[in-house]
């Protein structure tokens, strides 16, 4: 069930295009990297493939099937501040069970703790939030995975512990990610092969 962006193009009103013509896949189980000039269009492109925003060209399909953007979207993205990504006003628990409860196990391995489900983002470090947007995106709908800057806000342990456990999933799933990130070293040992948009 490859994921596959066909010819995407996109752009803001009548400005210039940010990219047209974009053509990706990735495979189950495979880790790809995509780079590029900061107003390329990276997260843009990243909000097209799962589902957040419509191309203006192309489209997106798993499998040969365009992708719909009713029900559980199987390509989930994790955005770079994941205090943008929480309603502020939902204690942690409710933000965790918004795409339905995961199972313990997965919140043990992103390494949350049980007393955090009673707090409010405002009461959480960036790390201790991100790993809840992460176990909210590694739902049992989850296909390809969208990694969008998503750990260069945290410091040099919480990166490894995060990445450890993103891809101990996405291999035990077989699952596909996509890592954006301006980290030439990271993205070079994580993926298999890198893209430039």
């Amino acid at each position: 069930m490859q994921l596959e962006a066909n010819n995407v193009g996109f752009r803001y009103g009548n400005g210039p295009w940010l990219f047209q013509g974009v053509h990706l896949t990735v495979e189950p189980g495979e880790i790809v990297g995509l780079t590029g000039p900061s107003g390329r269009g990276k997260t843009t492109f990243c909000r097209i493939l799962s589902g957040y925003q419509k191309p203006l060209e192309g489209n997106i399909t798993i499998g040969g099937i365009p992708v719909s953007s009713k029900g559980t979207h199987p390509v989930q993205l994790v955005f770079q501040h994941p205090e943008k990504a929480v309603n502020p006003r939902w204690k942690m628990e409710k933000v965790l069970n918004e795409g339905g409860r995961p199972d313990q196990e997965l919140l043990d391995l992103l390494g949350i703790k049980q007393e955090w489900l009673t707090r409010y983002p405002s009461e959480l470090s960036g790390g201790e939030l991100q790993r809840f947007c992460i176990a909210r995106a590694l739902g049992s709908h989850t296909r390809f995975l969208i990694a969008d800057e998503m750990t260069t806000m945290l410091d040099a342990i919480t990166q490894a512990q995060l990445w450890h456990a993103v891809l101990e999933i996405a291999k035990k799933r077989e699952m596909g990610i996509i890592v954006v990130s301006h980290e030439a070293k990271l993205v070079q040992r994580l993926c298999q092969r890198v893209i430039e948009l």
